[in-house]
């Protein structure tokens, strides 16, 4: 059976579907890890807690341009919605930036620039939903994802994040790079997802 057949009998089995399931009850008074959220500053602890995971935290789009410009990332995408003020700037530093994303050309894409709807600041995670992620594909097929965070996104803990979790079919949290163990117990990053996480919070 051919992929489009496939797709096809996926789409007619769930376009009967009229709503989401209802969320399962979930108690939002979990013990939270005390020493992960030291600190009043919400930005600055989802930024200890995403560097502690090995993402990066950046504060601007010349920053971001910096670090593409000298690990020889020149190729990429990003969300027309942020082109302007992002993709732009990093265009007129001499990187390419495109706002239509090619399935068919993934590997051609070393970076992806998409939006995050929020974040935790309790486990450094960036959460993604496809209400504000223009390109799913562009979020997990570059080496580089490039998460744009607007600190006022930014929940205290997990509990909030679930309780804040809106509508969206398909929410994703994401914690760093992707990351991966062997039987050994040896950590390797990139292999399923990014191997460079980035949060460029404006």
């Amino acid at each position: 059976m051919s992929r489009a057949a496939i797709l096809r009998k996926i789409e007619s089995a769930t376009s009967a579907l009229q709503s989401k399931a209802a969320r399962p009850d979930y108690d939002a008074a979990i013990t939270h890890s005390a020493s992960k959220l030291t600190g009043t500053d919400l930005l600055e602890v989802f930024s200890r807690n995403l560097q502690a995971v090995n993402g990066r935290i950046m504060r601007s789009v010349a920053e971001l341009a910096d670090f593409l410009t000298s690990n020889n990332l020149r190729h990429g995408y990003c969300d027309p919605a942020l082109y302007e003020h992002i993709g732009a700037p990093l265009a007129a530093a001499g990187l390419t930036v495109e706002t239509a994303y090619d399935r068919s050309r993934y590997d051609d894409y070393q970076f992806g620039i998409t939006r995050a709807s929020g974040a935790i600041a309790e486990s450094g995670t960036l959460i993604l939903d496809d209400v504000h992620t223009s390109r799913r594909l562009a979020a997990l097929s570059p080496w580089v994802h490039v998460a744009v965070l607007d600190k006022a996104g930014i929940h205290r803990t997990i509990a909030d994040a679930l309780t804040a979790m809106g509508d969206s079919p398909n929410i994703i949290w994401v914690t760093g790079p992707s990351k991966t163990a062997d039987v050994e117990g040896i950590l390797i990053e990139g292999v399923h997802g990014p191997g460079e996480q980035i949060a460029l919070v404006l």
